[in-house]
């Protein structure tokens, strides 16, 4: 594992860079609409446009890549996303806002492309379920990372936007000094929601639920936080600990679900979260142990929802389709994330900041309810002939799902051992 860290440490320090950064400037943008008294029904418009270009992104960066190769693209991409974030302060515009938010969110999308097609070139069948476990545990406590930097700098003036663009610009650096050959990226095929959805419709609609519910919490929770009365410290905390708690809950229940039937325990998970969700609307800023755990509980049962889904669909799939149905599940959060900050913003401005944990308990009744049903009139899968849970994460592109453990059709590159070996006599 060791070894495997130290051959691939250009490529994680990239991702360490490029994550918090993104993370950072999204719950940013978030504080300063609120300190600029933007209503919260505006606010989800602007801030839904990341996830309206992170989709296109994952959809078309492939073409562009694929003309200009992957160090070029790469650039490219880290480029146009540092600019970006130095041109939010420059005018307070809520539509420029919005174009930057797709520009930023389809750049995201291609340097993610960029970065995970490498960190998955370098994988062999023996290694590529720790590499999946390890890009995951990276990117979630980079995430993490993010929200903390929030605290070096008012979100008021300019430099809290040029912190963003250094990290977003300093990812560049490793990547640009790699020694390794550039992957060849092939465009991930995808099954048709309708085909996909009567196979497994549970799955489907769990992947969408989760979207809406972390994307509009990634989304509004700032805004949430800055109505409750919480200062920046705090709310950067707040977000922090709502990610690690996704990172932390995804491993004791997958343990439950490959001991169980994992309908049922997706069923257990939502009503759980429904409750907390609920609990945290009824919670003040006054109690903040008790309002983090809260929430802590409802985003990590949330983000369980997404490696679920794909879990029961990949019981239903053959193995060679594995890949095409993770990439439509992935499509399918990205759809929800589309609509959660819309949909959360409009309930946040209605019954006020209680409105998001509502609205966020209403989709889980609904989801509770899709399960429920399903249980009813579909037949289970046994225990015993269930793939191999893997907590997958949403927050990513379709050509990591090539690394995922259950994908029995993964091919490595015929140059992977060799280049794995130079890897490590470069690292020493």
């Amino acid at each position: 594992m060791t070894r495997m860290v130290a051959s691939l440490s250009a490529l994680l320090l990239s991702i360490v860079l490029l994550v918090s950064g993104n993370a950072f400037l999204m719950t940013l943008l978030g504080i300063r609409l609120s300190i600029e008294s933007v209503s919260p029904d505006i606010i989800g418009w602007v801030l839904v446009c990341y996830s309206i270009g992170f989709v296109l992104g994952t959809l078309y960066v492939h073409h562009i890549i694929g003309r200009v190769g992957h160090i070029r693209a790469f650039a490219v991409f880290a480029a146009i996303a540092a600019v970006t974030s130095l041109m939010y302060p420059m005018a307070i515009s809520m539509v420029f806002w919005a174009l930057l938010r797709v520009l930023s969110g389809f750049t995201i999308a291609g340097v993610l492309v960029v970065i995970e097609s490498w960190f998955s070139s370098r994988a062999t069948n023996s290694n590529r379920g720790a590499m999946f476990a390890v890009y995951q545990i990276i990117f979630y406590l980079s995430a993490a990372g993010g929200q903390l930097i929030i605290n070096v700098g008012d979100p008021a003036n300019f430099m809290p936007f040029s912190i963003a663009a250094i990290l977003l610009t300093l990812a560049l650096v490793p990547l640009s000094l790699t020694r390794m050959e550039a992957p060849i990226i092939e465009q991930v095929q995808r099954i048709s929601f309708f085909t996909l959805a009567r196979e497994s419709f549970t799955g489907v609609a769990g992947a969408l639920i989760c979207g809406v519910l972390i994307g509009g919490f990634y989304a509004m929770g700032p805004v949430y936080a800055t109505l409750m009365g919480l200062d920046v410290a705090k709310t950067s905390t707040f977000m922090a600990s709502a990610i690690i708690a996704a990172m932390i809950l995804a491993w004791p229940l997958g343990r439950l679900c490959d001991r169980f039937d994992r309908r049922r325990v997706m069923f257990w998970v939502v009503f759980f979260a429904a409750l907390a969700a609920v609990g945290v609307s009824f919670t003040g800023a006054d109690n903040l142990w008790q309002l983090t755990f809260l929430v802590g509980a409802f985003t990590g049962l949330s983000a369980t929802i997404y490696p679920i889904s794909v879990a029961i669909t990949n019981d239903r799939m053959e193995s060679t389709r594995i890949v095409a149905a993770s990439a439509t599940l992935l499509l399918s959060y990205g759809v929800g994330s589309v609509i959660g900050p819309i949909v959360m913003a409009e309930l946040i401005n209605l019954l006020g900041p209680e409105g998001l944990f509502l609205g966020n308990a209403g989709f889980l009744l609904v989801l509770a309810i899709v399960t429920s049903l399903r249980i009813t009139y579909t037949e289970d899968v046994a225990v015993e002939d269930q793939e191999h849970y893997v907590p997958a994460m949403p927050e990513t592109s379709s050509v990591l799902t090539e690394l995922d453990p259950r994908n029995t059709e993964f091919c490595e590159s015929p140059e992977v051992e060799e280049m794995n070996e130079e890897s490590l006599r470069h690292t020493g």
